[in-house]
């Protein structure tokens, strides 16, 4: 396993739900566990993420309200965008912001990318994104 230089770990209040959302219905893979602590080591197309049941000993810098994560959003590139799509709907779960196709300046180029936005059993704002090219800025 190739360790990413920054990953970022989630509080959970409910780690069955957030294995259910981020395993089967986004499609990360388990690298590893602790469930004894009740945390996974979870990776997705070179993207990697933490996460862990709230419990009494963590580093909790205030009251965790849901939505946790509140000011953030994660952007994940993956490659089946529409497959993530369907398993969202089959499970009934609530989009936040439909499917798009957007373009975003970098100097003198553009990166465009077809989006959509779901929160997490606990509300992390996840942006799902698939790559469609870039084009010069007209």
């Amino acid at each position: 396993v190739e360790w990413n230089a920054s990953v970022p770990e989630l509080i959970v209040t409910e780690q069955e739900n957030s294995d259910y959302f981020w395993v089967n219905i986004l499609g990360f893979s388990v690298k590893y566990q602790r469930t004894e602590e009740k945390f996974m080591y979870l990776e997705l197309n070179g993207a990697q993420i933490m996460l862990e049941e709230l419990q009494d000993d963590q580093w909790v810098t205030g009251e965790l309200n849901y939505p946790l994560g509140r000011g953030i959003n994660f952007q994940l590139e993956v490659k089946q965008l529409d497959d993530i799509l369907n398993r969202l709907h089959k499970a009934q779960w609530s989009i936040f912001s439909g499917l798009e196709e957007r373009w975003y300046r970098a100097e003198n180029v553009e990166h465009g990318q077809k989006q959509f936005l779901v929160q997490d059993p606990d509300g992390y704002l996840l942006r799902i994104i698939a790559v469609i090219g870039d084009r010069a800025i007209s």
